[in-house]
């Protein structure tokens, strides 16, 4: 299923926050957005998901989830959002619970879920027990879980230290590299969209319209951090970015 953005344009009062942006997410890529504070990134991944309706334009699903979806979209946030009273299973059988699934069913996907993201060992622990790294995988297994035509990301790694940021996209990587999904992914860090985007989608401070989009034609699965190919992406997004950066700063302070 893919995703389209018409001539998506929005304001919260007096501040417009977003102009014309049209954008096409195609089915079975990773399409990161970044832009400077301000320029409608969360904004923008709220309205694919409908959490909020855009003022004008629209956002279009075109064709079918997978047959075994059980929700076209799901999110994962930065903070988590786990029930510390359950169990790392628990937390993701949350998802499953409002489907007619028989037990062994409900079974299945959580061992499929708890393998693929490297928690089998932690099926019975609850979250105060994991470290950050692993409880964002469980918010990963979570939304897996029910098989989303689209995952939507919303700066997914920001609240982690470096190193457990680099073994989480060690893992994205892995899980693309095994099974390809689509995913929208908002990050404010150039290095994890150049590690993870098939497409960067560059927007301008606000209102947010599209600068560039940047294509990586380095396969997902050969990407690493340090390579002179990677680096060279990053300095190209700093470039885009720097100026804007710098305005949308001024902006916040002086408002």
């Amino acid at each position: 299923m893919d995703i389209r953005l018409e001539n998506i344009s929005h304001s919260y009062d007096s501040v417009e926050v977003m102009r014309d942006l049209s954008l096409t997410i195609r089915s079975g890529e990773i399409v990161c957005i970044v832009g400077p504070s301000g320029c409608g990134k969360s904004t923008l991944l709220r309205f694919i998901g409908g959490l909020e309706q855009p003022a004008s334009g629209r956002v279009l699903q075109i064709g079918v989830p997978p047959e075994d979806s059980l929700n076209p979209l799901t999110y994962v946030f930065q903070d988590f959002a786990l029930l510390p009273w359950r169990t790392v299973e628990g937390n993701i059988s949350l998802v499953l619970e409002d489907h007619k699934l028989s037990k062994q069913r409900v079974s299945e996907i959580i061992d499929d879920v708890l393998h693929r993201t490297k928690l089998a060992d932690f099926a019975k622990a609850l979250p105060k027990q994991l470290s950050g790294g692993m409880k964002q995988r469980v918010a990963i297994a979570r939304a897996m879980a029910v098989n989303p035509a689209v995952m939507l990301m919303d700066e997914p790694l920001s609240a982690l230290d470096s190193q457990t940021r680099e073994l989480l996209i060690d893992d994205l990587v892995s899980l693309w590299v095994r099974e390809p999904f689509t995913a929208v992914y908002v990050t404010h860090n150039l290095s994890e969209a150049v590690r993870l985007g098939h497409r960067i989608v560059v927007l301008s401070r606000r209102p947010g319209q599209i600068r560039d989009i940047v294509e990586i034609d380095v396969p997902l699965a050969e990407r690493a951090a340090g390579q002179s190919a990677i680096e060279a992406q990053q300095n190209k997004l700093w470039e885009l970015l720097r100026d804007e950066a710098r305005a949308a700063d001024s902006e916040l302070i002086d408002a």
